[in-house]
């Protein structure tokens, strides 16, 4: 029994932990963040987009608010993500979703990358819900054997100094500061893409306004970079409206964005259709200063 217990505790770690530099184990340190800070701040949630498009000092310098940045992976999915927002709520917070579809199917999209994220630290195991369970134990195997995979190879918790898609790369409020100028491919057409919408993600979004609310905080959607060939069409206009008026309709919290207002052109993406430039960031931070003034003063 000693023997078996031993084995286990010498798996749970020293061979479990494999991520701690990469990308993904940046949610420790904002996890971390989130807990410590128990006077009203601003909490921005979702996927890559967040994590890459945001200059969270810009916004705690305007509100006098402390500010987390919470972006993360996109194939976590949006449930995982909204989890975050039950983290240490503050009467007095201010919850900012900023998805770039809100059409799932109420799972994590990735277990073997959920794995990856949370790994031995049982601080952030409370991001999974009690329906993530199955889901989570059907990946275990193949995350399993990555991890003995990259532990026998000694090539496990490695530092990626000069990457944005490290740990490393996060600064104090969870932005990744990277010096970042545009890759993306200036050939081609830029696909006009309209966010889908599904019960279940309505459902669960004004759950969590509820929940959110009975601690005296607020919960509110904001736009997400939308990247564009110059001037946008006139159809991906009118369908950005009629997707924009159904959220407002079906959710409960407020939508505080006008979703043209994030339309950037491609030259001020980095490396995919929701990752932003040093300057696109920016800019894209000065549009939400500009919609919490505007939403403040109402």
């Amino acid at each position: 029994m000693f023997f078996l217990t031993s084995i286990l505790l010498l798996f749970f770690y020293s061979i479990m932990p494999q991520n701690k530099h990469m990308y993904n184990a940046a949610l420790i340190d904002k996890v971390d963040r989130l807990e410590t800070i128990n006077e009203p701040k601003i909490v921005l949630i979702r996927n890559s987009n967040v994590a890459f498009g945001f200059e969270s000092r810009m916004v705690e310098e305007k509100f006098n608010m402390p500010v987390v940045n919470m972006g993360m992976h996109a194939q976590l999915g949006n449930a995982f993500h909204e989890e975050m927002a039950k983290i240490n709520v503050t009467p007095g917070d201010i919850y900012i979703v900023c998805h770039t579809d809100y059409g799932d199917d109420d799972t994590i999209e990735d277990g073997v990358l959920a794995w990856s994220t949370i790994e031995n630290h049982a601080e952030l195991w409370k991001l999974l819900r009690v329906k993530d369970v199955p889901l989570m134990l059907r990946a275990y195997p193949t995350y399993l054997n990555r991890s003995l995979e990259t532990w026998s190879r000694n090539k496990g918790n490695r530092y990626y100094r000069e990457s944005p898609y490290s740990r490393e790369s996060f600064n104090i409020y969870g932005d990744v500061e990277f010096d970042r100028e545009c890759k993306w491919k200036q050939d081609g057409h830029v696909d006009e893409i309209t966010p889908n919408i599904s019960d279940v993600c309505i459902s669960r979004l004004n759950s969590l306004d509820a929940y959110l609310e009975k601690g005296g905080a607020e919960l509110v959607i904001a736009g997400y970079p939308i990247m564009v060939d110059g001037e946008p069409s006139e159809g991906f206009r009118e369908q950005m409206e009629q997707f924009e008026q159904k959220l407002e309709e079906r959710c409960e919290c407020n939508v505080i964005s006008d979703y043209q207002d994030y339309f950037y052109d491609r030259s001020y993406f980095y490396d995919t259709v929701y990752h932003l430039t040093n300057e696109g960031t920016v800019m894209r931070t000065e549009q939400l200063i500009s919609d919490l003034e505007s939403y403040f003063s109402k």
